[in-house]
């Protein structure tokens, strides 16, 4: 018998109506309506919306009578069986709404790109089997492809076990954190797989090229699938291998609701489908250290590329012996003997001409008035970095001076210093403003700001690292963590007979990045995180809005075990209005509990609240509070 109802999930930002509703099915949609499909509905009267048909029935138990489905959108069938239970997972989890997770999911339609293709009905649930966990530590260097590109080993090593499982006739899921890495592992990927076994998603390709990479991923093919954080919940039906690559990286973590990062997202659809996990990287997170030493995860190097290189020798510079300009004479050494060879990189810590506003009596750093935020000198007003409010006029609190000075070089003034230091030499800019990719092998400077460095044929000859002490200085959780990640993965860019120079670094950290240490170093910082009760020893989530219903919220979790609060702050809500925000601080065995009794607090406070007036917020794993954000 055909279906008469249709089970839909509103596309929607509204907690109350995130659940599934039932609508009678028109005689003549009947044949056109199909499970994964968009559809359009009518909510609260004659207002209309798009949803997605997540079952199909006969009868409802719903009373009174159903409204009709308005139209079927289109017989596409974009949401899966398999990502509509990782999408239900993943907002449980996080305490949100499962049509956030969806809208990360599944790109915006096209209509012209769903001409002329049939589609396959949803596959029948398999169960999950027992895949692996491996954690890889990956070498440096880089390769040379057939096809002429340049890309670092890394890219290589991962399209080969990605091969192995198109190969063996299932999906693999490869995510990267932006343009740069998924280059790489296109061109890479390109000379293991033919081309219609490669599927890119992409925010920054065009909406209809990136709706229909989306659409090549619906069918059953084997094929590899790559792409930045969203790619993680690509459609496989036949899942067998999915790698999150560098998970460190901060553009792994969502910033949009329910803001759950690539790692815990691909954990959960590890868990799910059974495939083979992988997270490698040249360093190691803190929390994948935490995975490794629970057990869950175990270490395994990939098999070696050719072109994979050993780790090329490292000093930390003293600047007690300064060259030119800014720059330690060890690091002058490096850069002039690498310039016989072929290029050289300087990695450099902002962009621009100067990195920060300091005052200039006693040079301490000018913060904002309201946040502590560093200040950004605009054409005629200071302004906060972090929330944007103009400032009033300077005034030091530490000596009570006036003026504001200019500090620091970005990558244009450090390109000008080294043009005049090293005159004959071209000199390139590779920052957030002028974009670069990949070079030849001819000797050149390349002055880059950290993740912008292009691939160098061959490597690069010398790598020097300026702006420790800046990088270093923030006051976030993570600041030594990202450090050694960021420090490590400029170095992979280097040959192997290539001599690296790090500056304004010392101690632990230092030597994390000198030597081949960064598991060590992990598990140092995760040690610390445990006896401080810090993520990722422990979970957290802020709890944010009007004090009472706060309060009120926390309070609701005094019986779930393991849990307590790290204080309550003044902050200032979306609407510009006065808040307060809770940080809850709980077991990971007690996740669960916590994101479901907030979940129901969220949605009693949407019940009660007209417009935004007592609204709650909830963000499970929010580490921005740690991270020196608002």
């Amino acid at each position: 018998m055909t279906a008469s109802v249709a089970q839909v999930i509103l596309d929607t930002r509204l907690p109350q109506l995130d659940k599934v509703l039932d609508y009678a099915i028109a005689e003549d949609q009947r044949e056109t309506i199909a499970l994964g499909c968009r559809v359009r509905v009518p909510v609260r009267g004659s207002r209309l919306t798009v949803g997605y048909v997540v079952g199909l029935a006969d009868s409802s138990e719903f009373d009174g009578r159903l409204q009709e489905i308005e139209r079927v959108v289109s017989p596409a069938p974009v949401l899966q069986p398999e990502v509509l239970e990782l999408a239900r997972a993943v907002a449980r989890r996080a305490a949100g709404n499962l049509s956030d997770v969806l809208r990360l999911a599944i790109p915006p339609r096209q209509a012209r790109q769903e001409t002329g293709r049939d589609w396959l009905p949803w596959p029948e649930p398999q169960p999950a089997g027992e895949g692996d966990r491996q954690v890889a530590d990956l070498p440096g260097g880089v390769v040379a492809l057939p096809s002429g590109d340049t890309v670092g080993a890394w890219a290589a090593q991962l399209a080969a076990r990605a091969a192995a499982c198109v190969a063996a006739g299932k999906q693999a899921i490869i995510v990267v954190p932006d343009f740069r890495d998924q280059r790489q592992l296109a061109a890479a990927l390109a000379a293991v797989l033919e081309p219609d076994q490669i599927a890119e998603l992409d925010a920054r390709q065009p909406a209809k090229e990136r709706y229909r990479s989306f659409l090549r991923t619906l069918s059953a093919q084997p094929m590899a699938v790559i792409g930045p954080r969203s790619t993680v919940y690509a459609p496989a039906s036949d899942l067998g291998l999915l790698v999150v690559f560098d998970d460190g990286d901060p553009l792994h973590a969502e910033p949009l609701a329910p803001h759950v990062s690539t790692r815990d997202a691909a954990l959960i659809r590890h868990s799910l489908s059974g495939a083979d996990l992988l997270f490698a990287g040249h360093s190691r997170s803190v929390a994948v250290q935490r995975l490794v030493e629970i057990g869950y995860c175990r270490v395994e190097p990939l098999p070696v590329v050719e072109g994979s290189a050993p780790r090329p020798k490292v000093s930390v510079a003293d600047f007690g012996d300064s060259g030119p300009q800014r720059i330690p004479s060890a690091a002058f050494r490096a850069v002039q003997q690498g310039l016989e060879q072929g290029p050289v990189l300087v990695q450099v810590a902002k962009p621009g001409e100067h990195t920060r506003l300091v005052c200039q009596q006693c040079r301490a750093l000018a913060r904002c008035v309201q946040c502590q935020g560093p200040l950004d000198a605009g054409s005629r007003t200071l302004s906060c970095k972090w929330c944007g409010r103009t400032q009033p006029p300077f005034e030091c609190p530490t000596c009570e001076g006036r003026v504001i000075a200019k500090a620091g070089s970005g990558s244009q003034k450090t390109a000008a210093e080294l043009g005049r230091a090293f005159p004959g030499h071209s000199v390139t800019v590779a920052d957030g403003s002028h974009e670069l990719l990949e070079i030849d092998d001819r000797p050149r400077l390349v002055v880059a700001t950290t993740g912008a460095a292009p691939v160098a044929a061959g490597g690069y000859r010398a790598v020097v690292l300026l702006d420790g002490e800046s990088h270093l200085s923030g006051e976030r959780l993570g600041v030594a963590e990202d450090y050694v990640r960021q420090s490590r993965n400029t170095m992979a860019l280097a040959a192997s007979d290539a001599r690296c120079v790090i500056t304004g670094a010392s101690g632990a950290v230092a030597t994390a990045v000198q030597t081949a240490t960064a598991a060590g170093f992990a598990a140092s910082e995760l040690e610390g995180r445990q006896e401080t009760s810090f993520p990722p020893a422990v979970r957290v989530a802020s709890v944010s809005g009007d004090p009472a219903i706060v309060r009120r919220a926390v309070e609701s979790l005094a019986d779930v075990p393991k849990t307590d609060t790290l204080g309550t702050v003044d902050i200032v809500g979306p609407d510009g209005t006065s808040e307060v925000r809770t940080i809850v601080r709980f077991a990971y065995g007690s996740g669960t509990a916590v994101a479901d009794e907030l979940r129901a607090q969220v949605l009693r406070a949407a019940a009660k609240s007209r417009k935004n007036t007592g609204r709650l917020r909830v963000r499970m794993d929010d580490l921005t509070p740690f991270e020196g954000g608002a």
